[in-house]
């Protein structure tokens, strides 16, 4: 549907089936209206969608020594401080679907790491997520020898700071592009229920190329 200045107002269906205009345009390129967010961009540009998954399945998923949770919680709390809905949502959902506090660890993060029950070493870590959000000239030396002395090895620095620089790339990119980002929770948690089942497990990576993930 068209609006002003021949821009496109996004309908949904909503569960009883009824139709409405939501107040927000249409992604700027032509994805598939079904696929929310980075997924469809990641379909629209294959070329481009797949080094941009296997990055994140990289760092989100590959063997660690931080867990899977507090990796998928650093991308959303990186993704809070940007303001991109469904990055903070999505990534919200896993890391709560992955951490012994769920969802109100992920709230409480998100709101001030400072106060949340967490490790000092990811304390430590998400001060530098912060810090590199802002901006990488941010980090100073001081902010990494807290980070070591909370027990942070230099792969987990690493690995921060490189989570960190690639979510505020997605969520530009997600946002830039004025891609859909649902307000139901239930759309980010359904995928990520069942995420610690053997089978579940290995084709969690399937999440960011759209549905059946």
């Amino acid at each position: 549907m068209s609006g002003a200045k021949g821009t496109r107002i996004l309908m949904l269906t909503d569960e009883s089936g009824k139709t409405q205009m939501k107040g927000r345009l249409m992604p700027y390129v032509e994805v598939d209206p079904d696929l929310p967010g980075i997924v469809g961009l990641l379909r629209f540009r294959p070329e481009t969608g797949k080094p941009l998954s296997e990055l994140a399945e990289v760092l989100l998923r590959g063997p660690h020594t931080l867990t899977r949770g507090e990796r998928e919680l650093i991308a959303a709390y990186v993704s809070s401080l940007n303001k991109c809905h469904f990055c903070a949502s999505s990534h919200g959902a896993f890391a709560a679907a992955q951490l012994p506090d769920g969802m109100s660890l992920v709230e409480q993060v998100e709101a001030d790491p400072g106060q949340a029950p967490i490790s000092p070493k990811l304390r430590e870590l998400l001060i530098v997520a912060a810090k590199v959000q802002r901006g990488g000239g941010e980090v100073t030396p001081g902010d990494i020898a807290s980070a070591r002395a909370a027990g942070a090895s230099d792969i987990e620095i690493h690995d921060t700071v490189l989570i960190t620089a690639a979510f505020c790339m997605y969520n530009r990119y997600v946002d830039g592009l004025a891609t859909i980002a649902p307000d139901d929770p239930s759309v980010y948690a359904r995928p990520a229920a069942g995420m610690n089942s053997p089978s579940r497990g290995r084709r969690a990576g399937r999440r960011y190329r759209g549905p059946g993930r």
